[in-house]
């Protein structure tokens, strides 16, 4: 069985980590320092070494030469030059902190097979049972989404992904690194709602010493940390004017200029961008350029939300509560609390989702969860406007559906009809297509 050494000195962390990759099959060691590390190391050599790169004791990186397995560093936001330039030194990959257990799971994956000399290609996350790519489901949005991925994955071209918050936006941004010829490369993500306004340009393009009050020293920037790799720009509709026309220049020309700096240099990356703004109603109100949303958007992913794929949240919703059990230790959804998750709206998609199982997971008796566990307003509607009366409790899902329809659908256009059962018009019609329901 596949061994990981997995080394952090937040003991949380190493809970939620461990019972994750343990459900996954995965045997986990743990260790809150370098000393402790190296004491497990001189025991044996793990399949991989999954380590913070600030420890008490030290740094992450130091254990490089100190074993023969790959290494896989974690990081923060803040520091994730420092874990690219430990890839130059031999670090096999990096993720920042906080991750989604998906997303490290995945890069663990692509990390053991680039190991055994295995392509991280499409094939390769059929063999490693990973062939959901980390987007859990199996609604006929998601599964178009899944095979979108598979396809755009292989190219170079820079993708637009589109989707609410919460949405899966930089699983999806990961898939597509992971599948394509980029996979050995970092990958870097950026979220530009999180970083000043001031500091945007120093961050992504980096600074020579001395470029303002605090620049000590100088510093790369993300563009460049991912050179060789995959760039991906969340939320980049956050970006400020300024920063869109050298983001603009750079997709031109190749090119950056750490601020302060006369110097340029190329750097080679693939772009991968998301947002959940209406881009367009920006461009028409002066928010964002034209000329960098058609450099933006050669290609586009819509990531469905939540409510437009009710039959995936049982999925989802025993996804999530695994990572969180130990071993015989699932938690159980009683059937009224399944119904709500079923019926709740998920403005906060699947984010939310995953919030409101760990929720209950937490404060469940018994390992029973009751809708009274999962903090969700059991009597708000699944959408605005008219809703469907209740279903009769020996009335299946799918019989509803259909009796609902047809008693409704010469009164209500597709519209009403998609508003009153608290889902959208494509998922309105793509159950009709699976009942035959036809519309008269």
């Amino acid at each position: 069985m596949t061994r990981i050494l997995l080394v952090d000195d937040e003991a949380p962390i190493r809970r939620a980590v461990s019972r994750y990759l343990v459900h996954h099959g995965l045997t986990v060691d743990t260790a809150e320092d370098l000393a402790r590390a190296r004491g497990l190391l001189a025991r044996g050599e793990p399949d991989l070494l999954l380590a913070d790169l600030r420890l008490p004791d030290g740094e992450g990186t130091q254990l490089l030469g100190e074993t023969r397995a790959p290494v896989v560093i974690m990081t923060s936001y803040a520091s994730v030059p420092s874990a690219v330039e430990a890839m130059k030194n031999g670090a096999a990959d990096y993720i920042a902190k906080p991750f989604d257990h998906d997303a490290l799971l995945l890069t663990l994956r692509a990390t053991l097979r680039r190991r055994a000399g295995a392509q991280p290609d499409a094939d390769a996350e059929r063999d490693t049972g990973s062939d959901d790519l980390g987007l859990k489901g199996d609604s006929p949005g998601i599964r178009h989404l899944r095979e979108q991925i598979r396809r755009i994955g292989q190219t170079e071209s820079t993708v637009l992904l589109r989707g609410e918050s919460g949405t899966g936006k930089e699983l999806a941004a990961r898939a597509l690194h992971r599948l394509g010829p980029r996979a050995n490369g970092p990958f870097v993500a950026v979220n530009c709602a999180t970083i000043p306004e001031g500091l945007v340009e120093a961050e992504l393009f980096g600074h020579a010493q001395g470029a303002y009050t605090g620049a000590v020293q100088a510093r790369t920037g993300l563009i460049a940390s991912a050179h060789g790799g995959t760039l991906f720009l969340d939320e980049i509709g956050e970006l400020a004017p300024a920063a869109q026309a050298r983001l603009l220049r750079f997709l031109q020309d190749g090119e950056i200029r750490p601020v302060g700096s006369s110097e340029a240099r190329q750097v080679d990356v693939r772009l991968l961008a998301a947002t959940h703004r209406d881009l367009e109603r920006m461009i028409a109100d002066g928010g964002f350029r034209a000329d960098l949303y058609y450099r933006l958007r050669v290609l586009e992913l819509a990531i469905p939300p939540l409510r437009e794929r009710p039959e995936d949240i049982e999925v989802l919703a025993r996804h999530f509560l695994a990572e969180r059990s130990s071993a015989g230790g699932l938690p159980e959804l009683t059937p009224a609390a399944l119904e709500l998750l079923r019926r709740h709206d998920w403005p906060g998609n699947v984010r939310e989702l995953a919030n409101a199982l760990e929720r209950g997971a937490v404060l469940a008796p018994e390992a029973r969860i009751e809708p009274a566990h999962l903090g969700l307003d059991a009597s708000a509607p699944a959408a605005s406007g008219p809703s469907a009366p209740e279903p009769p409790a020996s009335t299946s899902l799918n019989d509803y559906f259909r009796q609902f329809v047809l008693e409704n659908q010469t009164r209500m256009n597709e519209t009403e009809l998609a508003r009153a059962l608290g889902i959208s018009r494509k998922t309105l019609w793509e159950r009709r297509q699976r009942e035959n329901l036809p519309r008269p």
